[in-house]
């Protein structure tokens, strides 16, 4: 039996385990429940100096505590969501007392099992558990706002403390991405220029792309007049740093420049995805732009609506005009996007093994 000091029950890591193995679980439930409670008692043994096996949980081993793993595993284990996400979670401030008195928030075992993870110090008192910490730790993929996604399910739990600051509620968005995540380069790039005064346009051309084949993220010219008012062009390329050499090389080997400019810039990106649309002449790729989790455009491949045209036989023109109006559906709201007609969401991204066997239970 569980030993009862106070108002909570202390309870051994073993007691848990068993009680894990007893319950009537689903196998990927337990399994998921048995990881958080895994954790927490590695770095309760690692606070203390004990063997595992020895761990004893105090507030942990509340039964509150234990349905809270075990309702957020089987949580998880229903939806077989993709990926999780989560805002940078709140620690609070202050103080929290403990079976061990008194301790800073955040409390050590919070600190150790968000090691390597943003936080954010604010607010009055214990905001995130070592419970909370825990099942973050176990089951999120990524940190920060959310993805563009149709929302297609909004949940919410209420606490029973009383906050002077915030509302005491969990929020769950649970939703489709829009399409495959694009990488956004690096924050910090390198701008590298030369003035060009004594080659063609075709020689410029084959310059841009000789650029590019070296990896620069993007290439542009700008006219420009040199000494003697010869009329000239200022190119331009931006390159991440780990492939500025090569792209330093293309300046040289293709264009007669003698020298090439190089100063470090920052840039401001907003979040991208890839998806496709369905148009007449068939499936197109967009690019989706996000700005604080909200899709907020969406633009075709132009290339896509070539081959596209260039195959039905049909104005590229007209085949882009229904990509981008199926694109348009990505960034409206549901209602607008039924009155929009065609064009609605093409996904991309695949369900993993468990979205499958989910899916198979529901269709028994």
């Amino acid at each position: 039996m569980p030993a009862v000091r106070g108002a909570h029950a202390h309870r051994d890591y073993a007691d848990i385990r068993r009680l894990l193995r007893r319950a009537p679980l689903d196998g990927e439930a337990r399994a998921l429940a048995e990881d958080i409670f895994a954790r927490l008692a590695d770095v309760e043994a690692a606070l203390h100096g004990t063997p595992v096996d020895r761990v004893t949980f105090h507030e942990v081993g509340a039964w509150d505590s234990i349905a809270d793993v075990v309702g957020a595993s089987a949580a998880i284990a229903w939806l077989a969501p993709v990926s999780i996400g989560s805002g940078t979670p709140v620690v609070g401030t202050g103080t929290v007392r403990t079976a061990h008195g008194p301790v800073p928030v955040p409390a050590p075992a919070t600190a150790a099992l968000l090691d390597g993870i943003p936080i954010r110090c604010e607010g009055q008192g214990e905001l995130t558990t070592p419970t909370g910490a825990a099942i973050l730790a176990a089951v999120v993929d990524s940190f920060g706002p959310p993805p563009p996604l149709r929302l297609t399910a909004v949940g919410y739990g209420a606490g029973t403390r009383e906050l002077d600051d915030r509302a005491n509620v969990l929020r769950v968005l649970v939703g489709a991405p829009i399409g495959q995540a694009l990488d956004p380069g690096a924050p910090d790039v390198l701008l590298m220029e030369a003035n060009i005064d004594d080659m063609s346009g075709q020689l410029l051309a084959a310059l841009f792309e000789a650029l590019f084949a070296a990896g620069a993220l993007d290439v542009w010219s700008t006219p420009i007049f040199m000494k003697k008012g010869r009329p000239a062009q200022q190119v331009s390329a931006l390159a991440e740093p780990a492939l500025a050499p090569r792209v330093q090389r293309a300046f040289f080997l293709n264009a007669t420049t003698l020298g090439v400019r190089v100063r470090p810039v920052q840039r401001a990106t907003l979040a991208r995805s890839s998806a496709e649309v369905e148009t007449p002449h068939g499936r197109v790729r967009v690019k989706v732009a996000g700005l604080d989790g909200t899709p907020i455009g969406a633009e075709p491949e132009f290339e896509d609506c070539r081959r596209r045209a260039e195959a039905a036989g049909v104005p590229v023109r007209r085949v882009w005009a229904a990509a981008l109006a199926a694109a348009n559906a990505l960034v409206l709201s549901p209602a607008e996007a039924s009155v929009a007609g065609p064009g609605r969401r093409k996904g991309v991204v695949k369900p993993d093994a468990r979205r499958a066997r989910r899916r198979q239970r529901g269709a028994g």
